[in-house]
């Protein structure tokens, strides 16, 4: 049987997301173009959006969660005069309005109110969870629920253009804020509605378009130079472990990698990695000791693919003598 070519692929691939396919689809379109057997996203761009979708491929599966933590940035174009049940132009047109009275002052007054931090509804056509139900399901299935406002951190929210009825917008945002809903917001305090009609995310914590690569160009024979490694990626500081340290990691020898704190104070993360610059664990100091928050383990541990085994302790009273 010939051995899948991308099995060995473990860091951070960026994508340039395609508009019109969900961001689920396209991480099934890239491991199957790739021949992984595990890839996932770092956070949910709508079918609607394109732009940057950091996917991690391999062991570099156990970092996304601190991925998905990064700022974002974005570019949009709203549609002002226009109100939608999906707050996008993919929904059913449920108002019109006229923007005849849109200038720049009262658009610079009403997003004036929508920057720093505030508490923002997120869409009821979202991955939100709602009683054990992702909010698009039920909104789909005709359940009349509200999402609870949570909140939100807006940067910057600039126009580019305005060319009314539609208006240009540069966005820098925390985690877990909802274009769309910022655009809703946009257009409430307008007293016009809009709605987004296009969405492009330029940056996802670390991971710029500039290193995004379209879905056109994935294949196994010219991807390995576009895959940032998982070190690289994860950002975090470093601490080299020999192959008797990995081994230690491995079998959660404690006492033995308790030494790789020191220098770090409590609350630190770190991670320890290889000579070769592969990523084995993701760690924190607390109370003084070593956690390990995740264990990245790759093929061939040893010469059998079984996990290496720490070396034994000599013994006290058992040390080879001069002779």
């Amino acid at each position: 049987m010939v051995q899948r070519r991308a099995d060995r692929l473990h860091g951070v691939l960026v994508v340039d997301k395609p508009t019109g396919v969900s961001s689920q689809d396209t991480v099934t379109r890239v491991r199957l173009a790739l021949g992984v057997r595990s890839a996932g996203h770092t956070g949910t761009l709508d079918p609607l959006a394109t732009g940057v979708l950091p996917i991690c491929l391999g062991q570099a599966t156990k970092i996304a969660q601190w991925l998905a933590a990064d700022d974002k940035r974005y570019t949009c174009t709203a549609t002002l005069g226009l109100t939608s049940t999906t707050l996008d132009s993919e929904g059913q047109v449920t108002r019109r309005a006229t923007v005849d009275h849109v200038d720049p002052a009262a658009l610079e007054a009403a997003l004036a109110g929508l920057r720093g931090e505030h508490a923002q509804v997120p869409p009821l056509h979202s991955a939100i969870w709602i009683d054990g139900e992702r909010s698009h399901k039920l909104a789909r299935d005709g359940v009349a629920v509200t999402p609870a406002a949570r909140p939100v951190r807006v940067d910057e929210l600039t126009v580019t253009r305005l060319a009314p009825p539609e208006v240009d917008l540069a966005i820098a945002c925390g985690k877990g804020t909802y274009v769309r809903a910022l655009v809703r917001d946009l257009g409430d305090a307008l007293g016009t509605g809009a709605v987004l009609t296009a969405l492009r995310r330029t940056a996802s914590g670390r991971f710029t378009i500039d290193r995004a690569v379209p879905m056109a160009a994935i294949n196994w024979r010219t991807i390995a130079p576009h895959v940032i490694p998982t070190r690289v990626a994860l950002g975090l500081p470093e601490v080299v472990v020999d192959a008797a340290g990995v081994a230690d990691v491995y079998n959660g020898h404690e006492l033995r990698v308790a030494r790789y704190v020191d220098g770090f104070t409590d609350g630190d993360r770190f991670q320890l990695v290889t000579a070769d610059g592969d990523t084995v664990a993701v760690c924190e100091r607390r109370d003084g000791r070593m956690f390990m928050h995740r264990v990245l383990v790759y093929e061939a541990l040893d010469d059998r693919g079984r996990v290496p085994q720490s070396p034994r302790l000599k013994q006290p009273g058992h040390e080879p003598g001069p002779d």
